[in-house]
């Protein structure tokens, strides 16, 4: 095995994140999936799907940047901590009532609701705490293709676990799991020995924190090209996921079972993404591969969205997955390694707001027009739409790395001139 690959690993406290999250994130992944199930069979609607989803991440879209902003102020490691634990609480609850009967459609959205409330704070805290977790930051790329490689293999294995689950068991046990992973990540946060960070009394006002962040990306523009990439693709291409159930039941006439394969062979294209991006070798342009990768999603989305055969669906949502994650991890790992520390928490609050923020005005708008004019037209425009994009942001792109290589050579000349 190549250990260069698994490099980030040799840091106790990145090993107990990464075991911590692992386990945690495939219940994560059973409870997305039942919530899914749960909520189409309830209703037998694409909107109602699409107001789920809606309902769980537009917090994400309007808290991120007051996130991103709030951590930057307070310690990352007790934000997650206390994240966490309320992210527990809340499967322990949608657990509890769809066990006893005592749920329903408006329950499920206000549980959603109060899920995307917290993430809006978990996922700045975790983005920003990856740096704190490894001693040499040149091994910080190499943490973050680790870190997707972890998301997506249980993205793999939690439609498994799940499908087998809901075909036995129903729904209620999917929550309950998902409940009880959380030991798991509130554990290896508790036995980690991060040396605490001493940071200056900010007693500046967090909104005017959120305009600088605002005016830090106007004046980067490779991460602001990245970003509105990333935000271009949250809204247009990936909620095609949203209409899965629709895919599985009236598209292919299959069951959970057929729902449980797209999901799984999903997480399993997202994971050869994810390897790939471990092998990267440093100096690579991460612009050229967010570049190439995108296009290769929306391109794998088209394709799949034209079959009938389910099979050949399988190969094209494969395809698409991995250029989707590889998409993702290049567009944290240019972010993460480009960003000025002291404006990390900010910036990466708009990354996140672009990535999980712009999807449910995107799920809504496609749950709505697939009610109208069938899943696989919706799809195939929501795959024309990211080509699109593409297309549009490749001179911006170019342009970035240029301007990129222009920064690194007056880097190099200033080190040249103190010497």
């Amino acid at each position: 095995m190549n250990l260069t690959a698994v490099r980030a690993l040799k840091y106790p406290n990145f090993r107990l994140y990464f075991s911590g999250q692992a386990i945690s994130l495939i219940g994560t992944w059973m409870q997305r999936m039942a919530v899914s199930w749960l909520v189409f069979g309830m209703t037998h609607s694409a909107l109602m799907l699409g107001v789920v989803v809606f309902a769980g991440q537009i917090p994400i879209m309007l808290l991120s940047p007051y996130g991103g902003a709030f951590t930057d102020r307070h310690s990352r490691y007790k934000t997650l901590l206390f994240t966490q634990i309320a992210s527990m609480i809340q499967a322990g609850l949608l657990a509890a009532l769809v066990l006893t009967g005592h749920h329903n459609i408006t329950i499920i959205i206000i549980l959603s609701v109060v899920l995307g409330i917290i993430n809006a704070f978990d996922t700045p805290a975790r983005q920003s705490l990856m740096i704190n977790l490894v001693e040499d930051k040149k091994d910080l790329p190499n943490a973050i293709a680790l870190n997707s490689s972890m998301v997506t293999l249980a993205r793999l294995l939690g439609p498994v676990a799940a499908g087998v689950i809901l075909s036995s068991f129903g729904e209620g046990i999917c929550f309950l799991a998902n409940f009880l992973s959380f030991v798991a990540v509130i554990a290896s946060l508790l036995l980690m020995k991060i040396p605490p960070i001493e940071k200056k009394p900010n007693k500046q006002d967090i909104w005017l924190g959120l305009s600088e962040g605002y005016t830090y990306l106007q004046q980067h523009a490779g991460i602001r090209s990245v970003i509105l990439l990333m935000a271009c693709t949250s809204f247009f291409v990936m909620p095609y996921s949203t209409l899965l159930p629709v895919f599985a039941t009236q598209i292919f006439h299959g069951n959970v079972t057929t729902f449980s394969w797209l999901n799984a062979v999903s997480g399993l294209g997202a994971l050869l993404g994810a390897i790939y991006m471990t092998t990267l070798k440093p100096g690579k342009s991460l612009l050229k591969v967010i570049a190439y990768c995108s296009a290769q999603f929306a391109i794998g989305l088209v394709l799949f969205s034209l079959t009938g055969l389910f099979p050949l669906a399988l190969c094209f949502i494969m395809a698409a997955e991995f250029g989707m994650l590889s998409q993702i991890a290049a567009s944290n790992t240019y972010i993460q390694t480009h960003v000025d520390e002291n404006m990390r928490g900010r910036v990466i609050s708009y990354y996140v707001m672009a990535f999980q923020g712009m999807a449910p005005i995107g799920s809504l708008l496609i749950g709505f027009l697939a009610h109208y004019f069938g899943a696989s037209a919706i799809v195939c425009a929501e795959g024309i739409a990211g080509v699109i994009a593409v297309i549009c942001f490749i001179p911006y792109l170019k342009k970035a790395g240029t301007g990129d290589l222009s920064d690194l050579r007056k880097r190099v000349l200033t080190s040249n001139i103190k010497l």
